[in-house]
């Protein structure tokens, strides 16, 4: 698979669940932990619609600003991680939502995030540039 088909691939999956977010709080509520409302001083339907709208800019990021794309990959990479807790929370507590309705879906849903991480970054990243090593002297 080309890295623009990743691309584009991870943007409309992120725009869609993103939209999701608006029109489903209540499903996504369920995955935010106690202490994110501590933390951030917000409710959790406002972390809910806030990473929502997260995705959505990340996913028309990634495909309206080619010359930002890199960037716009390790933010989007930085949100799966941010977002981590929230799955693992999901596990812990044991709480469904659709398409995640049983332990075993909750569990193998915490080795995707690091999948999406290293899809974002690879997806996003120019294959011209090489990474340099330095010069033994």
């Amino acid at each position: 698979m080309s890295r623009t088909v990743a691309r584009w691939i991870l943007a409309i999956a992120l725009g869609a669940i993103g939209v999701t977010h608006f029109v489903s709080t209540r499903g996504f509520r369920v995955v935010v932990p106690d202490w994110a409302t501590r933390l951030t001083r917000l409710d959790k339907n406002a972390i809910v619609i806030a990473s929502g709208a997260a995705e959505v800019a990340l996913a028309a990021g990634l495909l309206a600003l080619p010359r930002e794309r890199r960037r716009i990959g390790v933010a989007t990479a930085a949100f799966f991680v941010a977002v981590f807790p929230g799955n693992v929370h999901q596990w812990l507590t044991r709480r469904s939502t659709p398409g995640l309705d049983t332990d075993a879906r909750r569990f193998g849903r915490l080795f995707l995030q690091p999948v999406l991480v290293v899809w974002a970054l690879w997806a996003t990243a120019d294959p011209r540039r090489r990474i340099r090593r330095p010069r033994r002297r």
